[in-house]
């Protein structure tokens, strides 16, 4: 399994923006590396992926980068397949260094590392939660979490101290979420909505905190359309916001803004906010051309996000106002995931986008000062 560069006779062209003078696709080969940069503002055509991965023989369903270990600017990509298997890419060679086989040839739809590459955690359909042990070239599971949840919500991690996470993942009972502290399994809390409520099942769950050593929150976007914000401690809804028609497919939360967004399958990205008093308020919407966001992540500098549309798009804004920044236009099949990369030169950060075509597209996104 290797990656591939785009063959110069077939190479599709990445599309502007909407409102951007002309469609124009690119026929060439790879740009060399000051053409491939993404400049915010200038009249340029956005990116062809600088590689592409394949080589997985299955839709991708989650990719996570973890740039820990002795060479910190060379980070390793975790990628999830519905054939079951977990693929670590090296990104210097652009190969698999290895192959995870952990949940029964069923779909994997969560990867993440848990304080450096050694340690993973990973979520599949086969209502499993594995933990791994990948020091010294071991490949094994050492403990897993029976969820029972028949669905597709990825669980969430936050670390709370050197060597203690807290999980959140969608429970056995259709409205609730199970929080466990890791690695002892040590049940925190279950969190049920109120008597007579229709929320449906939880879709995306988004831990988080103020800041260290505060009391962990958690965001949950649900099958009715509506985010609630959860104190974890206390096990209690804290504010509800009605945000879509349809379920939230996907949420991120900008902490220091107190700000987060959420896409769902129809044709609004909705962008809200956390008041002082811990109320949830919707502040503005944004309106796509094609219905159906699979993920969205905004990138640790809080600059930009990156959509995974199921029109086989990824689309690119500034987070501070929400401005589309553009859309990449590369991959044959819906696009499920979308994942930063964490390099301390923001020049050499990736974002890494998987489809339902069975490739991982990886591009260079940056702003030139």
């Amino acid at each position: 399994m290797r990656a591939s560069r785009r063959p110069r006779d077939v190479t599709r062209g990445a599309r502007r923006p909407p409102g951007s003078r002309g469609d124009r696709r690119i026929i060439a080969a790879p740009l060399p590396p000051r053409r491939r940069s993404f400049i915010a503002g200038m009249a340029l055509p956005p990116p062809d992926p600088q590689f592409v991965l394949r080589g997985t023989s299955a839709a991708i369903h989650t990719l996570h980068f973890s740039c820990g270990g002795q060479e910190p600017d060379l980070p390793v990509l975790f990628s999830g397949s519905e054939n079951g298997l977990i693929h670590v890419w090296n990104l210097k060679t652009h190969r698999v260094d290895t192959a995870l086989d952990g949940h029964g040839r069923k779909s994997v739809y969560c990867v993440e590392t848990m304080g450096g590459k050694d340690r993973l955690l990973s979520q599949g359909r086969d209502q499993r939660i594995c933990l791994w042990d990948l020091a010294e070239g071991r490949t094994s599971v050492t403990d897993s979490v029976c969820t029972e949840h028949v669905g597709f919500c990825r669980c969430s991690l936050v670390q709370l101290a050197q060597g203690r996470w807290l999980m959140a993942t969608a429970a056995k009972g259709l409205q609730e979420v199970q929080v466990l502290e890791l690695p002892s399994k040590t049940s925190v809390c279950t969190l049920k909505p109120e008597v007579g409520a229709k929320l449906g099942m939880p879709m995306c769950l988004k831990l988080w905190q103020l800041s260290c050593g505060s009391q962990p929150l958690l965001l949950a976007g649900y099958e009715d359309g509506s985010v609630i914000l959860w104190n974890v401690t206390m096990g209690k809804a804290l504010s509800q916001l009605i945000c879509h028609q349809e379920p939230v497919m996907s949420l991120d939360f900008d902490s220091e803004r107190t700000k987060g967004i959420s896409g769902s399958s129809e044709k609004v990205l909705c962008i809200w906010s956390l008041n002082e008093q811990q109320n949830l308020q919707v502040y503005k919407t944004h309106e796509l051309v094609n219905a159906g966001i699979s993920d969205i992540t905004i990138r640790p500098d809080k600059k930009i996000l990156a959509t995974a549309g199921w029109d086989h798009r990824i689309r690119i804004f500034g987070w501070k106002k929400l401005k589309p920044l553009a859309v990449l236009d590369y991959h044959t099949a819906a696009v499920h995931c979308v994942s930063f990369s964490e390099h301390r030169n923001p020049r050499e950060r990736l974002l890494a986008a998987g489809s339902r075509d069975q490739r991982i597209s990886l591009w260079s996104l940056y702003t030139q000062s």
